[in-house]
């Protein structure tokens, strides 16, 4: 079940080509949240998702980061630096 609101989340694609890859979700609206890795789907050019088709994994341990994304300040490094902590 998804929260109020889930920027700032990691979470694990279930569906697609890409089912089983981590991402961070930066942006969502009514029917789709928009996930970036930092590299093949970076800020600038995330990836639309059905929430439906995500496992939220957790909420990322810096909220300054959230703050970020919300203000879209966030850096495609810092979106690396995260998803690859889950990763490993």
């Amino acid at each position: 079940m998804m929260r109020e609101t889930n920027v700032g989340y990691l979470a694990r694609s279930l569906a697609g080509h890409d089912k089983g890859k981590v991402y961070m979700i930066i942006r969502e609206d009514d029917k789709h949240v928009y996930l970036a890795d930092g590299k093949l789907h970076t800020i600038a050019k995330p990836k639309k998702k059905n929430p439906r088709h995500l496992q939220l994994i957790k909420k990322h341990e810096k909220p300054e980061l959230t703050e970020k994304l919300l203000k879209e300040e966030a850096t495609d490094l810092q979106i690396i630096q995260e998803v690859k902590n889950v990763e490993s």
